[in-house]
C-alpha cells in the first residue's frame, strides 16, 4: 500500500528549507569524449568497474511479483543513468514496470516524493540527507548514481593546477550550496585561502559565466553539460581541472558525489525483492550508457533530459556510476562529512546515521 507522508511533516516547510539551502544545486548539477586532463587509471576506476552488487542478492524473479515503480529525475546528469532502464521497460524487457517523471529542479520532485506520488527519485546527494532528516527517516539513500560533474575551464591554457589559480578571478555558480563548498574545500586542501588568494566571482547561472568568458577570457567553474554547451560557442574553451579527479587525489576516503537515488521507506519495506531487482536493472542501465554513448545519447534526448548532440559529448564527463551497499555508505558518509565541516546546514544540520543507508 502506498502511504502518504503528510502525517510525518509539514511539506511546505520542507520545500522552503530545501529551496533555501540548495538554491545552487541546479547550477552545480546541470553537458567530450576522450580522457580527462589530470586523470589516471589509478585515480578513479571507470564507473562500470566501481559497480558492486547489493549486499543481498535479489531472489529469483520467478518467486516475486512485479511492481510498478514511479521514478523521478531532473534534467541534467543525475537522470542519465536511468535511460536504458526506461527504454527496456517500454519494450517489456524489465522485470518491474516503470513510470518516469522529469522535472527541471529538485523543488519540483521533492513534494511528489514526500507525498507518495513518486517511489524513487534521483536527487543531489546533500538533498537526500536533508530529506531523511526532515521526514524523520521516511526517505532513505538507495544508491549513488553520479560522481562529480564540476570542472575548472579556461580559454588561454594557463591553468594546470590549483596553484595556477592564485591571484585569479574565477567565475562560479552555486554560491551557498555544494559547488561552493566543493571548490572552497579543494582550494584549502591545495594550500589556497578562498577568501584571500582567489577572487571567486559568483553568478546566478552558468550562462553568465560563459558570457564573461567570451568577453574577457579567464577562468570559470562550470558543471556538465554546460561545459559542452559552452565549447560549442567558445572553441578555445578547455577543461583545465577535473574537480572529481582532484578530489580523488586527496585520498580522504570519500568521493565527490553529485547525484544519488533515494527511496520512500514505506515503499522499500513493502517491496524489498522488487527493489533488489530494480537495483540490478539500474546497474545494468548505467553500464550500458557508459559503454554505448552514441545510442545512450538518443535515449537521453527521448526522455527530455538534454539534447542528443550535447549528451553524446557530455556523457563521458558526467561520471555516471553505480554504488550501493557498503561501498555507497563509505563514499557518501565521507562526502557528507566534508560538507558538514564546511556548513552543517548543507546536509540538514547533522550527519545522518546508519538508518539513512538502504542495505
Amino acid at each position: 500500500m502506498r502511504m502518504k507522508f503528510t502525517k510525518f511533516i509539514n511539506i511546505t516547510l520542507i520545500v522552503v528549507l530545501i529551496a533555501g539551502s540548495l538554491a545552487g544545486c541546479g547550477s552545480g548539477s546541470g553537458a567530450e569524449a576522450g580522457g580527462k586532463p589530470g586523470e589516471t587509471e589509478a585515480s578513479r576506476p571507470a564507473p562500470a568497474e566501481t559497480a558492486k552488487p547489493t549486499d543481498t542478492q535479489p531472489p529469483p524473479a520467478a518467486e516475486v511479483q512485479p511492481a510498478t515503480i514511479r521514478l523521478g529525475g531532473m534534467t541534467g546528469p543525475t537522470a542519465i543513468g536511468m535511460v536504458k532502464l526506461l527504454t527496456d521497460a517500454e519494450e517489456g524487457k524489465t522485470f518491474n514496470r516503470y513510470e518516469f517523471t522529469i522535472a527541471g529542479s529538485a523543488d519540483e520532485l521533492t513534494p511528489k516524493l514526500i507525498q507518495g506520488e513518486l517511489d524513487i527519485a534521483a536527487v543531489p546527494a546533500n538533498l537526500a540527507a536533508i530529506l531523511h532528516k526532515n521526514t524523520q527517516g521516511a526517505i532513505r539513500l538507495l544508491a549513488v548514481n553520479t560522481l562529480g560533474v564540476l570542472y575548472i575551464v579556461d580559454t588561454a591554457e594557463e591553468v594546470s593546477s590549483f596553484a595556477d589559480l592564485k591571484g585569479r578571478t574565477v567565475y562560479c555558480t552555486g554560491k551557498g550550496s555544494t559547488p561552493e563548498y566543493t571548490l572552497r574545500y579543494l582550494l584549502e586542501e591545495n594550500g589556497l585561502d578562498p577568501d584571500k588568494d582567489v577572487d571567486l566571482e559568483w553568478k546566478s547561472e552558468p550562462a553568465e559565466s560563459v558570457a564573461l568568458l567570451g568577453q574577457r577570457g579567464g577562468v570559470a567553474m562550470l558543471p556538465q553539460p554546460y561545459v559542452t554547451v559552452a565549447q560549442n560557442t567558445l572553441p578555445d574553451l578547455r577543461i583545465a581541472l577535473d574537480l572529481t579527479g582532484e578530489w580523488d587525489k586527496l585520498g580522504n576516503g570519500s568521493m565527490l558525489i553529485t547525484g544519488v537515488l533515494v527511496v520512500r521507506r514505506d515503499f522499500a519495506e513493502e517491496y524489498p525483492e522488487q527493489i533488489a531487482l530494480f537495483l540490478e536493472e539500474y546497474k545494468a542501465s548505467t553500464e550500458y550508457i557508459n559503454a554505448n554513448v552514441s545510442e545512450a545519447a538518443q535515449m537521453v534526448e527521448k526522455y527530455g533530459i538534454v539534447k542528443a548532440p550535447i549528451a553524446q559529448k557530455a556523457i563521458p564527463y558526467c561520471n555516471i556510476t553505480y554504488l550501493a551497499g557498503a561501498d555507497m555508505q563509505k563514499a557518501v558518509s565521507g562526502y557528507l562529512a566534508v560538507l558538514f565541516a564546511q556548513n552543517p546546514n548543507s546536509i540538514g544540520g547533522a550527519l545522518p546515521g546508519d538508518d539513512f543507508y538502504y542495505r
